[in-house]
């Protein structure tokens, strides 16, 4: 469905910005009109990471007066595969700082506020209400549920994108409109169910794909013109090289948009909606967990133990803790491992950083494995802390 223009159009174009966005102005649908809107026009992007990257560098070609960049994390090595707004020179940098210098780079006639802050229940509803659209680059279900439930009791429409390895997804929810976030995932996956993609990885490209679809999806707000993906879920798939179209309905049950709201305001601790581990492994872990030094200590006293390593097969290929076995998670909880673990050793489980340890430590505990423990940080922790010549990821 079409919709109207989010934004009013600025008074004027510059000769320079006649000059710089002609092949927008020569477009009968954009026009001079179009043009001025985008001009207009003040966007947020959460995140100048995967998908932050592609977006703010094009949102900024195409003209969009003012971006605003929140971000609270600095620029890693293993960011550049897919970050693509960074570069080499700005490792360590904050992320907002080095999204700026690059928007400055590719449009200085765009204006750009830097929010070099994390993203809280105490401070969204203040930076969001200074703008028009929010796009979405987020990678954790707790930001993801905090943007949404802000933008819907603030009225703004927000674009969502989300990417794991090889598939993609974008929408836009506008609850005047249509349905909002919550409509699509009532709740959050269980805790474990879905990784993020620091644990399953992304195809650096991916993130190009579906953040040029958001800011295509912004542009058409901002100018109204085209069919939005209001109410529809577009899903992407890298390796067939498919698009999907599925409707999404407004729920009318839904507690903060639907017919009779029962949330009027922001959680107090989406964290805690969310679940960063289930509450069996938050239990487990009290009292049988180690550090990674203690660990070390335990090897070289000659501690008789099993170390289980409980990550996938490629991320054990990239950097693994001496002397450990890889069982994944999986066949963990799904039992089939279970069988062939030793009964009279003590268990150490470790992962890439203490999540999905905990996880299998809180199903071996329901298995009888009672002495079990898992590592703090696991592997991450073990090249911060024992060798830090070994790589991370």
């Amino acid at each position: 469905m079409s919709l109207p223009p989010l934004v009013e159009p600025a008074a004027e174009l510059s000769v320079d910005e006649v000059r710089r966005y002609s092949r927008h102005l020569i477009i009968p649908d954009v026009a001079m009109d179009g043009q001025k809107r985008l001009k207009n026009a003040k966007v947020l992007c959460v995140g100048a990471g995967g998908l932050g990257s592609p977006a703010l560098l094009y949102l900024a070609a195409a003209g969009v007066g003012t971006l605003g960049v929140i971000d609270f994390d600095t620029v890693d090595e293993s960011n550049l595969q897919r970050q693509i707004i960074h570069g080499v020179s700005d490792i360590g940098k904050s992320k907002a700082q080095s999204a700026k210098e690059s928007i400055a780079e590719i449009n200085p006639l765009v204006e750009v506020v830097l929010h070099d802050e994390q993203l809280t229940i105490d401070n969204v509803m203040d930076i969001f209400a200074g703008y028009d659209l929010i796009v979405d680059g987020t990678d954790n279900f707790a930001t993801r549920y905090m943007v949404n439930d802000a933008a819907v009791l603030l009225g703004k429409p927000y674009v969502w994108g989300s990417i794991y390895r090889f598939d993609g997804q974008a929408s836009v929810f506008w609850a005047e409109h249509g349905p909002c976030y919550r409509c699509l995932y009532p709740v959050p996956p269980p805790p474990g169910m879905v990784p993020s993609c620091a644990e399953g990885g992304v195809l650096g490209v991916l993130c190009a794909s579906i953040g040029s679809v958001q800011v295509n999806e912004a542009i058409k707000l901002i100018t109204g013109i085209g069919d939005p993906l209001v109410g529809r879920l577009m899903v992407y798939d890298a390796l067939e090289m498919s698009y999907r179209d599925i409707k999404v309905r407004k729920d009318p049950n839904c507690p903060l948009c639907g017919e009779h709201p029962t949330q009027t305001a922001l959680l107090e601790d989406y964290e805690d909606f969310c679940g960063a581990v289930s509450d069996e492994a938050s239990e487990a872990v009290q009292g049988s967990t180690i550090t990674a030094t203690e660990l070390k200590e335990w090897q070289d006293a000659g501690k008789d133990f099993l170390l289980v390593d409980v990550r996938e097969p490629a991320e054990f290929e990239i950097i693994r803790i001496p002397g450990s076995v890889l069982i994944p998670k999986g066949d963990i909880l799904s039992g089939e491992a279970l069988a062939t673990l030793p009964q009279d050793r003590q268990i150490v489980l470790h992962c890439k950083s203490g999540a999905r340890s905990a996880e299998a430590l809180a199903a071996l505990k329901a298995a009888g494995f009672r002495d079990a423990v898992h590592v703090q940080g696991g592997v991450l922790a073990w090249q911060a802390q024992v060798d830090p010549s070994l790589p991370t990821y």
